[in-house]
């Protein structure tokens, strides 16, 4: 197997797009631009922004400890892994592999992209990847294998040696999907990409980093990846807006370590607080920021949190999901109404 051979030919033979950003990269002091059909009225935003975000990526290189040109910004994760998808997958030909209970837009990018979705259940209870079964029911047209760890919606970390079989034995891309690692005692998967060139990992600044509303996501994998998914990224796919807030953000690590911190601490402190809920037949480990419980009736409790002012994600409808409900982990305040009126239904 080699990565070459798993790009979609089309991919390989297609020429990018040259923005006018990209045409010229020379020192921008003191410089007249008339090359990109701009506003000229300067007004903040009135420029192109850096198509290749290298102050963005250089401050991510740094946090991550991991070289610039093994990094790939994304538009939220979700643009990541539609380009993974439309990189790699055939339409109408390649399958990718979830494992469900996961997260729902693997398969809606995939429908989206006329790929198939093979589904393989995680192991009841446990949440792990069954991993003889994917070997199994893969095929030679199955090129990328999605694995969410910490999972969403069981919240459990996949074991480590079970990521690491399937990454020596899929003959195809193995993508990481770590939008919860930061509140996970495992080892991000970001300290072996040179290990295994068949691995992806993808991060966000949604959950940990506290800047949903940006709709950043990060892509990391060889450099050989990365190149060619820049081939086929929007030329201008993260706006000037977002490069500023995000830097801004990361500039604040300190105050983002102390809010995981508080995070983890509330997440104990409610975990606690569950088991004392009369109805909650179940409170299942987490390594994420939210907790999942199973319940006698989540159709029910889930209308009875409404009434009471509280929006809980009802997961019942998904496999080995019934009469499940996925409550986020909040604020102390926020946490002890939800426990209140979980007592009080």
């Amino acid at each position: 197997m080699t990565i070459q051979n798993l790009i979609r030919p089309s991919i390989k033979a297609l020429k990018p797009y040259s923005s006018a950003r990209d045409e010229f990269k020379g020192n921008t002091d003191n410089l007249t631009f008339l090359d990109a059909n701009e506003n000229p009225f300067e007004n903040g935003v009135n420029r192109y922004p850096d198509p290749q975000q290298g102050k963005l990526k250089a401050l991510i290189s740094q946090i991550k400890d991991v070289p610039t040109e093994n990094i790939l910004l994304g538009n939220g994760s979700d643009e990541v892994l539609d380009l993974l998808i439309r990189m790699f997958c055939e339409p109408n030909k390649d399958n990718i592999i979830i494992l469900p209970p996961t997260y729902g837009m693997y398969e809606v990018l995939a429908n989206v992209n006329a790929v198939e979705t093979i589904k393989i259940n995680l192991s009841e209870d446990t949440f792990q990847p069954k991993k003889e079964t994917i070997l199994s029911k893969s095929n030679a047209n199955s090129k990328i294998l999605f694995l969410c760890s910490p999972n969403n919606p069981s919240g459990n970390s996949f074991e480590v040696s079970t990521i690491a079989f399937l990454l020596k034995n899929f003959k195809g891309i193995v993508v990481i999907d770590e939008a919860y690692i930061d509140f996970s005692k495992q080892e991000s998967w970001l300290s072996r990409l040179n290990e295994f060139p068949n691995l992806v990992v993808t991060q966000t600044l949604s959950k940990a980093f506290g800047m949903a509303g940006i709709r950043l996501g990060m892509c990391f994998a060889s450099a050989e990846i990365i190149a060619t998914l820049n081939k086929i990224k929007p030329p201008y796919n993260i706006n000037e807006l977002t490069q500023a807030k995000a830097i801004e953000g990361l500039s604040k690590m300190t105050l983002i370590n102390s809010q995981i911190a508080s995070l983890l601490e509330q997440r104990d402190i409610l975990v606690k607080a569950l088991d004392e809920v009369r109805f909650i037949e179940k409170v299942y480990p987490s390594e994420a920021n939210f907790v999942m419980v199973k319940v006698d009736d989540a159709n029910k409790r889930y209308q009875q949190l409404i009434e009471n002012g509280i929006v809980i994600r009802n997961r019942t409808t998904q496999p080995l999901c019934e009469n499940c409900l996925r409550l986020s982990v909040g604020t102390k305040e926020e946490n002890r109404r939800l426990v209140e009126n979980l007592k009080k239904l």
